[in-house]
């Protein structure tokens, strides 16, 4: 006697059932994942700041050194016109005692490759706290919705005779 070949394969209806469950992963996972893209977009932005903030403050104590130390001879110093210091290695150009809102200035002094970041910058002029126009540069993290996912640096101007601190600005509402 001959035995019957039981049909092998997968029903209709288990493959309608598979995919639904596929389709309602899918469903929730895809806003987490974008979600977590925004994330990953505001912390770039939180580390910019910290490394402009920081790298401002770096180059204020090397000019105020250079300031105060006579510097040696053939090097770069704050007492220089223009003003520079050294960094790394590199020159940086200095306004006010703090680096210049420029590619030669806070760029270099942050050690920031804008390529290699996901940065594009831009040059232009901003208010700071004290409202005084002053130059600024704004780097734009790359990927967000809207050119509101940015790290401005502003740099430092008088008041008077007395210095105003450069600032570091972040917007992340578009990130």
């Amino acid at each position: 006697m001959k035995k019957l070949a039981r049909p092998s394969g997968f029903t209709l209806m288990e493959l309608v059932v598979v995919i639904s469950i596929i389709a309602i992963l899918a469903a929730v996972a895809l806003p987490r994942l974008i979600e977590a893209q925004r994330d990953a977009r505001v912390a770039k932005a939180k580390a910019i700041y910290g490394s402009l903030r920081s790298a401002a403050s770096l180059a204020r104590a090397r000019c105020e050194l250079d300031l105060a130390n006579a510097p040696a001879p053939g090097k770069v110093s704050c007492g220089d016109t223009p003003p520079v210091v050294e960094m790394d290695g590199h020159p940086v150009r200095i306004v006010n005692h703090y680096p210049a809102a420029a590619a030669d200035g806070i760029d270099v002094a942050a050690d920031l490759n804008l390529a290699a970041d996901g940065l594009s910058a831009s040059n232009g002029t901003d208010v700071n706290s004290l409202g005084i126009s002053v130059a600024a540069r704004t780097y734009t993290v790359s990927g967000g919705s809207t050119p509101q996912c940015s790290v401005t640096y502003l740099e430092a101007g008088l008041k008077g005779s007395s210095v105003v601190g450069a600032e570091v600005r972040v917007a992340t509402d578009g990130c």
